[in-house]
């Protein structure tokens, strides 16, 4: 075509790697450029988000002030309220509450479009969903960190590498919401209707997730369980322990390490429910 360049990128035999990153890359803008569109819903998310974050952080200091020690679960003062402003940042940034995409184009059809994609199912949803997060902690993290930093006195780690652990982990905490909300909408291939599970995703989401209180106030036995059981905890509570650096380094490492665990298990199961489903729409003559 003349004046325009018309080459589609694509995964060369000598090269798979780079056509493969370059085709990830992509589906990661692309994520990236749709919800940099909406403007006014951003400004209007970041302010409930803050609003919020004022309500539950001073619900949780009236909790540590009667408390006997001051100390709630082993935090104090500036980890909570660390906890609750950085959490309410994150809350959209790892999309806990609600993700509907893939069962409503599973009702309408429309998913018959992505199984004739060059890309795997799971990959084509997995990068847009990795690019909203970016744009979601670009937009949305950061005005609920600066309030909270603005209005109380924020905990400052003191470890070198708690930093970067902790932007590993909120990588890590979305790969694993991204897992679960798979999982949960691909059920309307069975059910043909996933908004009952997916209620149910978002009223359990925030709950397990420790975004309502620190999972650590539960009794001891029951919070190991959620850890290490379920994934739950890996979405929220992990990265929030993690910057607030709640437990000794090898603990904070090694949480870190079962969230590798469980998105590489997420991921996995995704893999194979797709395939299954895919046997089902044959089998329909969809």
């Amino acid at each position: 075509m003349d004046g325009q360049d018309a080459r589609v990128p694509t995964i060369s035999p000598r090269r798979p790697f780079r056509g493969v990153a370059t085709t990830f890359g992509a589906l990661v803008w692309a994520g990236f450029r749709r919800w940099a569109s909406y403007r006014q819903a951003t400004m209007a998310g970041s302010f409930t988000n803050i609003v919020f974050g004022f309500l539950r952080c001073y619900v949780l200091l009236a909790v540590a002030a009667a408390t006997v020690n001051g100390r709630p679960a082993g935090y104090d003062e500036t980890q909570l309220v660390t906890y609750v402003w950085v959490g309410q940042g994150l809350l959209t940034v790892v999309a806990l509450l609600g993700w509907s995409e893939l069962s409503d184009r599973i009702r309408s059809g429309e998913v018959t479009v992505d199984l004739l994609r060059p890309v795997h199912p799971v990959v084509s949803y997995l990068a847009p969903d990795l690019g909203r997060a970016l744009h979601r902690m670009m937009t949305r993290f950061v005005p609920p960190v600066l309030v909270g930093a603005l209005v109380f006195d924020l905990y400052v780690p003191g470890r070198w590498w708690t930093v970067p652990l902790f932007a590993v982990s909120v990588v890590l905490a979305v790969v694993i919401s991204f897992g679960c909300r798979f999982l949960v909408n691909a059920t309307a291939f069975w059910l043909h209707d996933a908004r009952g599970p997916v209620m149910l995703w978002t009223l359990a989401g925030g709950a397990l997730a420790g975004l309502y209180f620190p999972l650590r106030l539960l009794p001891h036995g029951l919070a190991v369980l959620l850890w290490v059981g379920t994934p739950f905890p890996g979405m929220l509570q992990t990265p929030l322990d993690v910057l607030t650096e709640r437990d000794p380094p090898a603990l904070q490492a090694g949480l870190v390490g079962l969230q590798v665990v469980w998105a590489g298990a997420l991921l996995a199961a995704c893999a194979a429910v797709q395939r299954r489903a895919e046997r089902r729409l044959v089998a329909q003559g969809g």
